[in-house]
């Protein structure tokens, strides 16, 4: 009976205590938590994201590359939009009641119950049409945001361009992405998108029985600030941008400058281009849709684009040689107009007779180039000439050739340069340096983007060394702290050896006799190397690589032009006004003319046509009535095959 009467206490106090617990959760619900009232009350309440302005990207001195401009959008949850008059809003909106049915079925696929785009970028006039009649739709509302503005309309490719994100990127995100977020795809935007998105902020927005807005609710106490994306410093200067834009109209190929001592890339054109203000806004597929058939303005040459480097090719392979000791500065080889090996002959355009290091890189000597590429693979015996050529290529590596620098864009290309074993499965083991001589004048299989030329120039400039190439160089007030944008790649190049290459290019440029006197700049001491680079598909391609100045050097340039000839026709005098720009801030007076002469030009291919490749790679001097002193020796006289 005890029992009983105890059981029955327990249970009465476990039903109070129970009691207890409820009622004081009751009454901290309603009297000190505002949360749940807002909960209880979403009818009214809606959580309206408040989305921040990217960052913008200024130049190297903060001349404005991107900015923002605010628009507003109309988003929709569908599931509130009741008997509404369709027709009107269509009226308001310019649009079909087809187009209506449209988006509505998009932004339900999306979600029924959030907010999701329903029509973006909302002209001024409709924006004013709307908000006046908009309590007369539920379900709709006005989204506040900003889209990417480029004042100046240049560097669409190393820029990049933001779009929606799709269901991959949100499931990736985290949940930090929802429906109608942008998020970087290509160029800057894409490398540095969690320095420049920001944070969405949230605004808890009371709504009347009118769909009308009344601000925040409890004035804001709920809600959350956006942040700003932050502002990025690139490397890029816009005068030198906007020059190698327009000199490249209606060409095609890339113009790449490099500042040796920092890596910080000063110019990266590719063309053809295209405005990026139109990849911005409605009506950005259609534009993008048009560029797909011309010319393929969404390959970014600087990093994509694949070329043999020619005669351009050639002080690598002089500083490789020198290292190797096979050759000294003052070693002559004697140069008949070709270059015989076995059977094979690679003609060179001069019968230059003994010629040595700094004459053969003035004139560009195929011959030259050739003998003492065979001394570097024969130097241990004819037995040991793949072992030769692997240690060759490796020292090449080095250059950054056959591989990406590691700029800091995505889809950055590797270019072309073959391993031993590469070889052994082509040729079954069954070849030597007569089947690659090819490669002794930048030509055969090898090809290198223009960033990769331009930063071979900035390890000669430097003596020794490069610093992996990069477009941003500061991100707010602090500068851009990634160590591998700071250190060293020495290439193994002793510096004694650079000083008698640099002679031979400062040669090219400044001798008569030299292939790159197009690049020449009164007071400004320029070094270069030309190349023509042999084209099946037409035209060969010109190229020009070189620094300035010569001593203590603050750009590196190399410049491809498409079928545009001889190196020294397009690309040589392309790379003087863009040094001449850089180191003097304008353009000799005199040069005018024919600068805009190059703007003017064009060499747009109307149709690609395959014929056969010539048998050779030549430069010439522009000026063809310069001779050397060393083209006195005549053609019938037999190669000399030893070095001198």
């Amino acid at each position: 009976m005890n029992n009983l009467f105890n059981r029955k206490y327990i249970i009465q106090g476990l039903i109070l205590l129970t009691s207890l617990i409820l009622l004081g959760q009751l009454f901290y619900i309603q009297i000190y938590s505002d949360k749940y009232f807002v909960s209880a009350n979403s009818n009214v309440l809606r959580k309206i994201y408040m989305y921040p302005a990217r960052g913008v990207i200024l130049d190297r001195n903060n001349k404005v590359l991107v900015q923002n401009e605010p628009v507003y959008d109309l988003m929709v949850i569908p599931n509130d939009v009741k008997n509404i008059d369709t027709l009107a809003l269509c009226s308001i909106l310019d649009i079909s009641k087809e187009d209506f049915i449209k988006q509505m079925h998009r932004a339900k696929m999306k979600s029924n119950y959030r907010p999701t785009p329903f029509l973006k970028q909302l002209s001024v006039n409709t924006y004013a049409a709307l908000m006046e009649r908009l309590f007369l739709y539920p379900g709709f509302m006005v989204q506040p945001r900003s889209i990417r503005v480029y004042p100046d309309s240049v560097g669409a490719h190393m820029l990049g361009y933001v779009r929606e994100v799709d269901t991959t990127d949100i499931r990736k995100s985290d949940g930090f992405y929802r429906p109608g977020d942008e998020i970087g795809r290509t160029g800057i935007e894409r490398s540095y998108e969690t320095i420049l998105r920001g944070q969405r902020g949230v605004k808890n927005m009371l709504y009347d029985a009118k769909n009308m807005p009344q601000g925040s609710y409890q004035n804001g106490e709920f809600d959350t600030a956006a942040v700003n994306g932050e502002r990025l410093i690139s490397s890029v200067d816009i005068r030198l941008q906007k020059l190698g834009e327009q000199l490249m109209q209606n060409k095609v190929g890339s113009i790449v400058a490099i500042e040796p001592s920092t890596g910080e890339v000063l110019a990266f054109v590719s063309s053809p281009g295209y405005n990026p203000n139109k990849l911005v806004g409605k009506n950005w597929g259609n534009y993008y849709m048009e560029l797909m058939g011309t010319h393929s303005p969404h390959n970014i040459r600087p990093i994509q684009g694949k070329y043999s480097p020619g005669s351009a090719f050639k002080p690598l392979d002089a500083l490789i040689a020198l290292q190797n000791g096979v050759i000294n500065p003052s070693t002559t080889f004697y140069c008949p107009h070709y270059y015989k090996a076995g059977n094979h002959i690679v003609k060179c355009e001069h019968y230059d007779g003994n010629i040595a290091l700094s004459m053969a890189l003035a004139r560009s000597c195929n011959t030259y180039f050739c003998y003492i590429f065979e001394k570097m693979l024969t130097k241990d015996g004819f037995k040991n000439q793949r072992q030769a050529y692997e240690k060759w290529q490796e020292q090449v590596r080095k250059f950054g050739v056959g591989d990406t620098l590691g700029i800091d864009i995505p889809f950055e290309r590797t270019g072309k340069l073959l391993k031993k074993e590469d070889y052994d499965k082509m040729h079954k083991s069954r070849w030597g340096y007569t089947t690659v001589i090819s490669l002794a004048i930048g030509q055969g299989e090898v090809s290198t983007t223009p960033l990769q030329m331009a930063n071979i120039m900035a390890i000669i400039a430097n003596r020794g060394y490069y610093i992996k190439p990069h477009l941003v160089k500061a991100v707010g007030d602090k500068k851009l702290i990634r160590k591998k944008y700071t250190d060293k790649h020495y290439v193994g190049i002793d510096k004694q050896h650079f000083e008698s290459v640099i002679a031979g290019m400062d040669d090219a440029v400044n001798k008569p006799w030299g292939t790159a006197i197009q690049s020449r700049i009164p007071g400004i001491p320029m070094v270069g190397k030309t190349g023509t680079v042999q084209n099946s598909r037409g035209k060969n391609h010109s190229v020009f690589i070189g620094f300035a100045p010569r001593d203590n050097p603050k750009i590196a340039v190399a410049v491809v032009v498409e079928n545009g000839g001889y190196g020294g026709t397009y690309a040589a005098p392309m790379a003087s006004f863009m040094t001449e720009l850089y180191l003097r801030d304008s353009i000799s007076a005199y040069k005018i003319p024919q600068l805009e002469n190059m703007k003017a030009k064009n060499l747009m291919p109307d149709v690609f046509v395959k014929i056969p490749a010539k048998p050779k790679t030549v430069d010439t001097p522009t000026n063809k009535q310069a001779i050397a002193p060393a083209t006195a020796q005549t053609k019938n006289k037999k190669p000399n095959l030893t070095a001198r």
